[in-house]
């Protein structure tokens, strides 16, 4: 659970909040400017008041959401206002481009009144090419979004309402397939009835409930056609004439529960009273209305749904906007009505029903997923979601006739769907998830760094690792308070422990016995907490080591190789950056060791960093023996090194993709490759970039991290004996804990 500083930082650390807008047409020089505004600009201005469709030709307009609120229903914290309302919309915001590449302008807006809260959307409509509601309080928000959806002319949708329908609607079709159950026939009971509950209740009736089955309660209990407190229209559709009026009374014998409510409102003894084979989707934030492992004690025969990651089927809204966005703003649909909603429901439950690929089980450690009771819908971040939904909202759009711009090859709009993706996005995410299946011990020498101390918080709270403080465990625990910290029960090892230093000791004089060391320059060198650590991991005492902060990287890694030394079979250790971009993942080597490397070790770089990419990030490799020749249009001793290492390559590992002597450009270029090269390995472009010198990979992962504004993770250790990785100087907290859940990965793949 992140801190409350750590979540301040987060939002106001460099440049503040979590968005920016960026041009996405060149603006260079003063043509470009005057293509850009005036005068240029008048064209595509007097184009759209001729023909005003063409303004999804000439602006942002079709890929452009409002996220709109005021702030009255703001998660779990209540009416804060519109302005306290703007962290949330910002996030909203950064979903809808992480998941569906939509482009977000969030906008708070000052007023409660409903109908002049409708009039200033309506006054937006030119602005988007679709609206998102947010936080909304009800009942309010239900005629809201029915007025905004008769008066506006592109898709408008309150997804406190309608999200949560439409994954919970998913969850509810699979879960009744694998209990047996008939939609029809089945009696569903709510707690709770604000935006998400009726919303939920209205889907279910459309899609085969049957009102007459379905019970709705709330704080005062069993909505009833006798009552008058706490009443509205929305409410009153759903008014049971009965004499029952708590849940405990409703709920026996209930095929279905749905909580939209609070926690601990569903009991033990309620759970047993319902029928056989029960379906129960707890659905309260943070904490469920009964938790996971309780129902399941009390119940095993039970189907259960939360909102909470930690459990088997998540009901997550980010498993519906931004697809559902995404299909209807394809189709430039007038709305988002039900087909559509329904379409992406009916997706999202096929989906489930497919085999898992490996990529989503490494997206989340490991884990194996199959259709059963502990998966009836998809997990948030299964890429495959985009491709299933997007579509199947956009023909939905199309077959009810509210399609502007139909869709006439859906094969090429998937790929256009794929593109959309990237591996980048969910990178780190299965790393950090392998890391939690089985956390190693981690040594951090740098043990009195306040960065250091506050990732190692982070870590254990996360359950990434089991951090090791190298130092006086009095002096470290002054700074662990001094920080405010909360760090229970972390393993701090004192170098000067005497057993343990004569120990490490004797081991450093025999690994360095023969190269001048003698016993007082062993004490000495084993009170240093890089070399004590290094030993520490040499006897065992830890799987991996990580460091780099308070010095250079020549001065970290020396001290390593010195006493863990190389892996057996591996002759140099090689250092690899991961260089993260929008479209594409690259892994660049060997930037940090080897200065003029052989033919036979540029070879055993290329199968180490190959290795790397697909058993520690399950991408497959392409690798590209980078020069400044294109498959022998240059002849001399240098570009004969490189085409030995990749003939090389190909008799050792003949399972790796691999090409070269080869330019950047033409490595990383689909085109170039598919039009002048189409006989080579890399088609579709290299994702492992082999340069030929140290100089060269140095230089150009700094470029592209400095210039593309990338993300670069590294640099990661190859061919060590014990995972060893060295933090960047400059290493953000982030980058800490990203760096210990890759060492961590590797001491898995290590002890295996």
């Amino acid at each position: 659970m992140a801190k409350r500083q750590e979540a301040l930082d987060y939002h106001s650390k460099g440049r503040k909040g979590k968005i920016e807008v960026i041009p996405s047409k060149p603006t260079s020089t003063s043509r470009d400017l005057s293509l850009a505004y005036s005068p240029g600009v008048a064209e595509p201005c007097l184009e759209i008041a001729q023909n005003p469709d063409d303004v999804y030709q000439y602006t942002a307009k079709g890929n452009l959401v409002g996220v709109i609120s005021n702030g009255t229903a703001v998660l779990g914290l209540g009416n804060i206002g519109a302005l306290a309302s703007k962290p949330v919309m910002e996030g909203k915001g950064v979903l809808f481009k992480r998941f569906a590449d939509i482009d977000v302008f969030d906008i708070e807006v000052n007023e409660e009144d409903p109908e002049k809260f409708i009039q200033i959307v309506k006054a937006l409509e030119p602005t988007f090419g679709g609206i998102n509601l947010e936080d909304l309080k009800a009942p309010e928000c239900f005629e809201i979004e029915e007025k905004l959806r008769k008066i506006l002319n592109i898709p408008i949708m309150h997804d406190d309402q309608h999200g949560t329908a439409i994954i919970a609607t998913a969850a509810l079709f699979n879960s009744l397939e694998i209990s047996q159950k008939d939609i029809a026939k089945i009696k569903v009971v709510f707690s709770g009835a604000g935006a998400s509950a009726i919303a939920c209740a209205n889907m279910m009736v459309s899609t085969g409930v049957k009102l007459e089955n379905l019970w709705l309660c709330d704080t005062k209990g069993l909505v009833h056609s006798d009552r008058n407190d706490g009443m509205n229209p929305y409410k009153s559709k759903f008014a049971k004439k009965s004499n029952l009026r708590t849940l405990a009374q409703v709920i026996k014998g209930a095929d279905v529960f749905v909580g939209c409510s609070t926690k601990g409102v569903l009991t033990v003894e309620m759970v047993k009273s319902m029928a056989p084979n029960p379906i129960v989707f707890a659905l309260a934030n943070p904490d469920p209305e009964i938790d996971y492992p309780v129902a399941k004690a009390a119940r095993p025969d039970l189907i259960m749904a939360t909102g909470r990651s930690d459990y088997p089927n998540q009901v997550n809204n980010v498993l519906g906007f931004p697809f559902i966005f995404r299909g209807a703003l394809d189709v430039q649909a007038r709305e988002i009505n039900e087909s559509m909603k329904l379409a992406a429901a009916k997706a999202l439950a096929a989906l489930a029903r497919e085999e898992v690929p490996d990529s989503v089980s490494r997206a989340y450690g490991g884990q194996a997923f199959s259709f059963g009771p502990e998966y009836i819908i998809p997990k948030p971040f299964d890429t495959r979601v985009l491709l299933w939904v997007a579509p199947a909202v956009a023909k939905a759009a199309m077959d009810s006739g509210v399609a502007r711009n139909p869709i006439h090859d859906f094969d090429r709009y998937r790929e256009h769907l794929e593109d959309l993706q990237g591996r980048s996005k969910d990178l780190i995410r299965s790393v950090i998830n392998r890391a939690k299946l089985d956390p190693k011990r981690i040594i951090f020498p740098e043990s009195d760094h306040p960065l250091i101390l506050q990732a190692c918080e982070s870590l254990m709270e996360e359950g990434i690792c089991h951090p090791i403080l190298i130092g006086s465990p009095e002096r470290i625990q002054k700074v662990i308070t001094s920080l405010g910290l909360d760090l229970p029960g972390i393993e701090i090892i004192d170098p000067d422990d005497p057993d343990l230093k004569n120990t490490a000791t004797e081991l450093y004089l025999e690994l360095r016995k023969h190269k001048g060391i003698g016993w007082e320059d062993a004490k000495r060198q084993v009170s240093r907490p890089l070399v004590f650590g290094s030993l520490l991991c040499r006897m065992n005492r830890a799987e991996g080591l990580l460091s780099g902060l308070s010095s250079s990287y020549p001065k970290t890694i020396k001290p390593c190789l010195e006493v863990i030394g190389t892996r057996k079979g591996v002759q140099r250790v090689a250092g690899v950056y991961i260089t993260i971009l929008k479209d594409r993942v690259l892994f660049l080597a060997d930037t940090t060791m080897t200065i003029q490397p052989t033919s036979d070790e540029l070879s055993e770089i290329a199968i180490m960093t190959a290795d790397l990419a697909l058993n520690r990030f399950g991408i497959e490799p392409k690798v590209a023996l980078l020069s400044y020749s294109n498959f022998g249009t240059v002849n001399n001793l240098d570009i004969e090194i490189i085409r030995e290492a990749a003939k090389k390559i190909q008799t050792l590992r003949p399972d790796i993709k691999c090409d070269g002597e080869v330019q950047a450009d033409t490595a990383l270029s689909k085109r170039i490759l598919a039009d002048k090269f189409p006989w080579s390995a890399l088609q579709g472009g290299a994702n492992v970039l082999i340069f030929p010198n140290l100089a060269s990979a140095n230089i150009s992962y700094k470029l592209i991290q400095r210039l593309a504004n990338a993300e670069i993770m590294g640099p990661i250790t190859c061919g060590m004996d014990s995972p060893v990785n060295v933090l960047q100087q400059e290493s953000s907290l982030n980058d800490v804990i990203h760096m210990a859940a890759i060492t961590v990965v590797e001491a898995q793949d290590s002890g295996r």
